[in-house]
């Protein structure tokens, strides 16, 4: 385990030394013991501890620094308590939690389960082959949801990506200026159509393709591809940008296309 979480006296120097950084270079002994839960007077033997080991430096009376070797330590120490903390939050944390999945098949509580995504939904699959596998914390009847916990092992997703397609402004012909049949094409190989402004949404029901959602396209575009779909972004020009944007944070592969 972490030296700082195993051992209490390395914890408090650890926590002495991030107080003195903190507050550098005038530092009180006094504030420091209420913040950190000691006695001055340990305060006081810490700190000659770490100046003589030359994590500090004394440069007068009640003034300290940290010395580069010091920062070096806080940075290694913090690093070893974030990976531990990653550890509890993500292995076993994460093995004890519950989500909800689509059973495939009758399910009953203690199974094992197989997971994965399907139509970018999750689905347990009653099997212990897989790559990605959990226990069933409910009985399920086949399409229904069920609970899934003690999660091992990473489901097998490829992402998907996104086409925008651009709608012209209204002012600049808008739905009326659109191929439907272009438009009908990309909207019928795509898992999911969202659309944003209205233009685009117009452009969409004249191409016999109604939208998924006629807002908020860039978020539920992004998140579609995260789970694996191929989605097609139907935007009014003066949404692009802001359709583009939503993606590129979200680091979603996409093209942007003229409807």
């Amino acid at each position: 385990m972490v030296d700082v979480l195993d051992n209490k006296r390395a914890a408090t120097r650890f926590r002495i030394l991030v107080q003195i950084a903190e507050r550098q270079p005038a530092v009180s002994q006094g504030e420091i013991a209420g913040e950190v839960g000691v006695t001055s007077q340990a305060v006081s033997e810490y700190i000659r501890e770490l100046v003589d080991d030359g994590l500090v430096e004394k440069e007068g009376r009640s003034r300290y620094r940290v010395t580069p070797e010091g920062v070096d330590v806080l940075f290694r120490t913090a690093d070893d308590v974030r990976r531990f903390a990653d550890h509890v939050t993500g292995d076993v944390l994460g093995a004890m939690s519950e989500a909800a999945y689509i059973a495939t098949d009758d399910i009953a509580e203690g199974d094992t389960v197989t997971l994965s995504v399907r139509d970018g939904l999750l689905h347990a699959t009653p099997s212990s082959e897989g790559p990605a596998t959990g226990v069933a914390t409910t009985d399920a009847d086949a399409g229904t949801d069920v609970g899934v916990t003690s999660f091992e092992g990473v489901m097998e997703l490829e992402p998907g990506s996104v086409t925008v397609l651009q709608i012209p402004a209204v002012r600049t012909g808008g739905s009326r200026d659109v191929d439907s049949t272009v438009l009908s094409e990309h909207c019928e190989e795509s898992d999911l159509v969202v659309a944003a402004g209205v233009e685009a949404v117009v452009a969409c029901r004249q191409a016999g393709c109604d939208p998924a959602v006629p807002f908020a396209a860039g978020e539920v575009a992004a998140e579609g591809a995260e789970r694996g779909l191929e989605v097609a972004a139907v935007a009014t020009t003066n949404e692009v940008g802001r359709v583009t944007d939503t993606l590129r944070d979200a680091d979603v592969s996409y093209e942007v296309l003229e409807g």
